[in-house]
């Protein structure tokens, strides 16, 4: 059999290129899409700091925990076997494809199946809040916000002022999707890391964040271009604090793991709409586009859960695959 270490951190590299490379442009796809001129390494060393501090911080306070206690439910397996690396593998090619699958429901709920409801309600509520709250409050500053920067373009006095907002945003969007993000990636480990540990999974980490910077956002990204002014920084400052609240409010409401992925098309659907309404543009293929983003994500939960099912029914040992007898000798 393959060894348990050498799993355990192919599972992390593998995860950790799906989650940044997935989950991390919900966070960070409008601040790369308004500070397109900027250079890409500037950029990522902004993001890098942010990421640096909240993982080593979480390890400090937490002693060893940089999941910040949402993996408490999640136990590592013993043995960590080879068909724990379906998970990751499957969101690669997935993400390669432009699908915005949920990395929570892909990658832990093959370390807990039954904690599958309660993560499935929590997310889902995070979709109907999001779009809730973003709905409102496009309809409420649409006229008199949006729609002054849709025909208007911003002055390079303003543009300073608007930079260092949309940065603080960022900044603080970034810290609350990592806080709940960090036990996507770090499932593969010990629930509680050494500092050997921590420094060889923060390069990793950074190192996949930088591609994913140089890459512009990879597919994922035209998610975001599709929808209406959010290259405008001015825009996406306030999607990105808007993002940020929902995820604070679901951070302090339980440590239980969810779907940002779910709360982003939510917050994204929500925005749609009342733009549309507002600016009376509202069309079949605003619908259209809205319950496609939501039939992604239903995609990558239905496939989630079938993939469960499938690895539980191959450890439990009734069936034999070829594959299973090739990796085990």
């Amino acid at each position: 059999m393959l060894n348990p270490e050498i799993v355990m951190w192919v599972g992390f590299i593998l995860a950790s290129y799906a989650v940044v490379g997935n989950d991390s442009i919900q966070t960070l796809g409008t601040f790369l899409n308004s500070n397109s001129k900027k250079k890409w390494y500037i950029l990522w060393g902004f993001a890098a700091t942010i990421l640096a501090g909240t993982l080593i911080y979480g390890w400090y306070v937490n002693n060893g925990d940089v999941s910040y206690a949402r993996l408490s439910k999640y136990p590592l397996p013993e043995p960590m076997s080879w068909f724990y690396i379906l998970p990751p593998l499957v969101l690669m090619f997935i993400t390669r494809i432009g699908i915005p699958v949920s990395t929570s429901f892909m990658v832990l709920t093959f370390f807990s199946p039954k904690n599958l409801n309660d993560m499935m309600f929590k997310s889902m509520m995070g979709y109907v809040v999001a779009f809730g709250a973003a709905f409102l409050v496009y309809l409420a500053i649409t006229n008199i916000i949006e729609r002054k920067f849709l025909n208007n373009d911003i002055s390079d006095r303003n543009r300073r002022t608007w930079t260092i907002l949309q940065w603080c945003a960022t900044g603080f969007l970034w810290s609350q999707w990592l806080i709940q993000d960090f036990a996507n990636i770090y499932a593969y480990l010990p629930r509680k890391v050494s500092f050997l540990e921590l420094c060889i999974s923060l390069v990793i980490i950074l190192g996949m964040l930088a591609f994913i910077f140089y890459t512009k956002g990879g597919a994922i990204q035209k998610i975001v271009r599709s929808k209406t002014n959010t290259a405008d920084i001015r825009s996406a400052t306030i999607v990105d604090f808007l993002y940020s609240l929902v995820l604070l409010y679901f951070k302090e409401l339980n440590n239980l793991p969810m779907s940002t992925t779910w709360v982003f098309i939510g917050l994204l659907a929500g925005r749609e709409l009342a733009m549309r309404v507002r600016l009376r543009n509202l069309s079949g293929s605003t619908w259209k586009n809205v319950g496609l983003d939501l039939a992604k994500v239903s995609l990558g939960l239905v496939v989630s859960i079938a993939l469960v099912f499938l690895i539980r029914w191959m450890t439990e040992g009734q069936v034999n695959l070829p594959l299973i007898g090739l990796i085990s000798r």
